[in-house]
């Protein structure tokens, strides 16, 4: 079944700057006021697309919070336990003569390979007379830690348990996972090799990763003439912003508000960090001289498909359309953080497809009579959809996000996009405690806040002020200025927490 649009859709709702002949009456015509017959003046304005804004999704999860810098850096820890990924050499040994086996560290579990990662090769923490879980080729060995090489090399020479040698003779520089699971130490050894009564034991200390963001500087711009402003029309304009009466411009000045207010969280959530251009005619601005810094920022989606996770579902179409999907999801937060509670946010066909998922789950399903509301009635309206459901020790709670529905946002491009298309965002509820470098100390904060500039003298969070000379005049123009400017970013923390659906 397919739905076809009409072919006098009113599909152009966008505002258009262009000077018009069709924004003015033409009086002159037949069918102006030329003729004896009045017509019936319906004056009121049509609301059609209901409530066109898109902005509330960073004001439900997250927090604002202002800075008076031009970076905003913060850490966060790393994890409590040693283990990493490298290959196995079940022969191999690092001063010769043992052959009992060998293990190259090659990343930490996370896949991080360098000191700008929280995590250098070199510096891993595996130390003599470790015991460790060697996973590889669908065999654990358990073994201990007789050598370390020191350098840049990363290996470890292990000793199994019971058998001195690694399990899997044919195991040579295969993928493996190294676990220290504890030590031992045979009575009265002091730390160092294995049998013997001297050297040292080196300490681990904790690392952290460190990540960044910038604000960016976001504007428009709103003008209307003094005649403008003091002509009536015949359209009863009401505003979402409460305003109303027969002034058009009071309209279009409305509209520029909540466009502009709608950027400022679209910015947050689609930007990207850029390289500024290079040669000396063209820039990002458009204007010559003027693209130093013009780097972009870091928005949610972004900060997720390059520090979290993502999910394409079952089908490659829907996420998280079958259970099967949503233990997987599940699994992968528990190699995470294990946040129990967790919003999702998703487009229309993900939701009805998560409402069929947990419809399923009832025997009664099939008849469509029986789930959402279980007391039902010939009286009452029967609740096909739900708002949340528990699946292991997870709490997710469902929200239909507008902004990947609406034609006119995220929801057109979407059509187009393919694979890369968004259906929908998990996000961790709840704070982390992260150290915060203005502070001075570990503080509590949403995982997605949002940085504003500001200062004793200039709030830029949303700033706006008229200029000109109709109303509170300004200057000698015949014209009422609307000027509107924020300097903001997103700072996502933990996004190892979050899910990004495609």
């Amino acid at each position: 079944m397919a739905i076809n649009n009409g072919d006098n859709l009113n599909s152009v709702p966008s505002s258009q700057k262009q000077v018009l002949s069709t924004n003015y009456l033409d009086l002159s015509t037949s069918a102006g006021w030329g003729q004896q017959y009045v017509p019936d003046l319906m004056e009121k304005e049509a609301d059609v697309f209901g409530s066109r804004t898109i902005s509330g999704f960073l004001a439900q999860i997250g927090a604002e919070e202002a800075m008076t810098a031009d970076q905003v850096i913060w850490s966060e820890q790393s994890r409590l336990h040693l283990s990493y990924k490298g290959t196995v050499d079940v022969n191999g040994d690092i001063s010769g003569g043992d052959n009992k086996g060998l293990f190259t560290v090659v990343s930490d579990i996370d896949g991080n390979t360098d000191g700008n990662n929280g995590f250098a090769v070199a510096n891993h923490g595996v130390r003599v007379n470790d015991v460790v879980l060697l996973a590889y080729n669908n065999t654990i060995n358990r073994a201990i830690v007789s050598e370390v090489q020191s350098g840049t090399n990363g290996k470890v020479e292990l000793r199994a348990y019971g058998t001195d040698t690694l399990a899997g003779s044919d195991a040579t520089g295969t993928a493996a996972t190294l676990l220290v699971i504890g030590s031992e130490f045979a009575k009265g050894v002091g730390y160092g090799v294995v049998g013997t009564t001297t050297g040292t034991r080196q300490s681990n200390e904790p690392t952290f990763k460190t990540f960044t963001n910038k604000p960016i500087i976001i504007k428009d711009y709103y003008s209307v003439s003094g005649s403008d402003a003091s002509r009536i029309g015949w359209v009863e304009v009401s505003t979402e912003g409460g305003q109303g009466g027969y002034l058009w411009y009071l309209k279009a000045e409305s509209e520029t508000r909540l466009r502009f207010a709608d950027y400022l969280e679209m910015m947050m959530l689609e930007s990207i960090k850029g390289v500024p251009a290079t040669d000396n005619v063209d820039n990002y601005l458009g204007v010559p001289g003027s693209n130093a810094g013009a780097t972009g920022t870091q928005g949610l989606f972004d900060a997720i498909e390059d520090r979290g996770n993502i999910t394409t579902g079952v089908t490659g179409v829907n996420a998280a359309t079958d259970l099967a999907e949503f233990d997987a999801i599940l699994a992968e937060f528990d190699n995470q953080g294990a946040i129990e509670e967790n919003m999702m946010f998703v487009n229309r066909a993900t939701s009805l497809a998560m409402d069929d998922m947990l419809a399923s789950m009832n025997s009664y399903g099939a008849g469509g009579t029986s789930y959402g509301v279980f007391n039902n009635s010939e009286d009452m309206a029967l609740n096909l959809g739900f708002s949340g459901f528990r699946r292991g020790s997870y709490d997710f709670y469902k929200s239909d996000f507008r902004y990947l529905n609406d034609k006119a946002t995220r929801g057109g491009i979407n059509s187009a996009a393919g694979t890369e298309a968004i259906r929908g965002v998990i996000v961790p509820a709840g704070t982390s405690s992260v150290y915060d470098g203005t502070v001075g100390s570990n503080i509590k904060r949403p995982f997605l806040h949002v940085r504003y500039r500001a200062s004793q003298t200039d709030d830029r969070r949303m700033k706006t002020w008229v200029t000109g000379s109709v109303g509170a005049a300004t200057s000698a123009l015949d014209v009422m200025e609307l000027h509107m400017l924020s300097e903001r970013c997103l700072i996502t923390q933990g996004a190892n927490n979050f899910m990004l659906m495609k």
